[in-house]
């Protein structure tokens, strides 16, 4: 073989590195390519392509059937009718207290005791005084007795001609002053007796008793504090405690003049406090004060609790709903609901566009009982979900929705 012929054997390099160029770049196009398409259906999934549409946006609730049936609404506070601030008529130091904030409480059970050793003295005192008066009593009718003897024999003799009239008018004398003797220890005996109660009286007046059965709602002294039933002084105590009957608490709202005449007495309500926002309590209306508030243009009214319930407490805030009629079995427990207009009915099939994550994708829905302008939704929904309202023909599912500024 010639040398020419060898030469023509030899590789390329030069041309093999272009071709390995092209290979790459190749490669990275389609790869380029299949990432750009990737990215796209991507967006084009999350409806960065589609056009975005203003919409109203309303939420799922829960509401009570009542509410079909509210005349109006009001709001106030629970209110203990029977509540009192216990003190004790007498001043002395507490020495003794039985119950704290809670506490239940029966009529005449001792919540408190002030000091007590001076009443008590006086208390022995005026019973010793009593005895002593009593026994005074007991020698009074002896002296009568033994005056109305003479008096008698005085009589005889005096009969008979054996004693002078003076000798008789003195045994009369006697006898006299002893039944005076005998009326004046009587009346002593009863101004004893008026002492021990006094006495008495004063000792009860250390104890500080409930006046009703209550719970109670404050503690205002301590152990070692001075009480005083006027509070004169700057470090005393006037009441002790503070109760409330429990069976007592009402409601008491405010509802301004030109909505009382929708209230009437024995009106059924709903009572809802904000404390125990998922209980609601049957009431109805006690009374309506006769008078207006002219600062607030408002009557109040009572409303008092049917069923008791351990878990309502007064000054708790609450709303009263008076209503047109009681609440009918089954009308007690919420239903999950959504605005009638959010509604969208196409060929009998009705459906709602909930909005996730700025999109508004279409879910059928299955009605139920309509509530006012709300109706109820049996699924789908779950309260706080929120959906479009009044969905225009336009809309469709998977397009992205945007609520306008208000």
């Amino acid at each position: 073989m010639s040398k020419e012929d060898l030469s023509k054997l030899r590789i390329d390099k030069m041309a093999e590195q272009h071709a390995g160029r092209r290979k790459r770049r190749r490669a990275v196009f389609i790869l380029f390519a299949a990432l750009s398409a990737s990215a796209a259906l991507l967006l084009h999934s999350r409806g960065v392509f589609t056009p975005v549409v203003g919409v109203e946006i309303v939420s799922v609730s829960k509401v009570y059937p009542s509410q079909a049936f509210t005349l109006l609404n009001a709001s106030g506070y629970v209110e203990a009718q029977r509540k009192a601030a216990v003190a004790s008529k007498a001043t002395g130091r507490l020495v003794q207290l039985s119950v704290e904030e809670g506490s239940r409480v029966k009529k005449g059970e001792v919540l408190a005791r002030l000091e007590s050793g001076d009443m008590a003295a006086s208390l022995e005192q005026a019973r010793a005084n009593l005895n002593l008066a009593r026994s005074d009593v007991d020698k009074a009718k002896a002296d009568v007795k033994n005056a109305s003897v003479s008096f008698e024999r005085a009589r005889s003799l005096l009969a008979q001609q054996f004693i002078s009239k003076s000798d008789y008018d003195s045994a009369e004398a006697r006898y006299d002053i002893a039944k005076a003797g005998e009326t004046g220890a009587q009346a002593g005996v009863k101004a004893a007796e008026a002492a021990v109660r006094s006495a008495e009286v004063a000792l009860e007046y250390t104890m500080i008793r409930a006046p009703f059965d209550a719970v109670v709602l404050t503690k205002n002294a301590d152990i070692g504090d001075l009480v005083t039933p006027l509070g004169a002084s700057a470090n005393a105590k006037a009441a002790v405690v503070t109760i409330a009957d429990m069976g007592s608490l009402q409601v008491e709202v405010d509802v301004s003049e030109s909505n009382i005449h929708q209230v009437r007495q024995g009106q059924p309500c709903e009572i809802m406090l904000d404390a125990l926002p998922d209980s609601r309590f049957r009431g109805a209306v006690h009374m309506i004060v006769p008078t207006a508030d002219r600062t607030k243009a408002s009557v109040m009214v009572k409303v008092r609790f049917l069923d008791k319930d351990v878990r309502v407490l007064p000054e708790m805030s609450a709303k009263v709903a008076f209503l047109q009629r009681p609440v009918g079995a089954g009308e007690d427990t919420p239903r999950i609901a959504v605005s009638v207009s959010a509604i969208r009915k196409t060929g009998g099939r009705n459906s709602v566009f909930l909005v996730t994550n700025g999109m508004a994708f279409e879910s059928a829905v299955k009605t139920g009982q309509k509530l006012g302008d709300m109706i109820e939704v049996l699924d789908s929904l779950k309260p706080g979900d929120k959906v479009v309202d009044k969905p225009s023909d336009k809309l469709k599912s998977g397009m992205r929705v945007k609520v306008p500024d208000k």
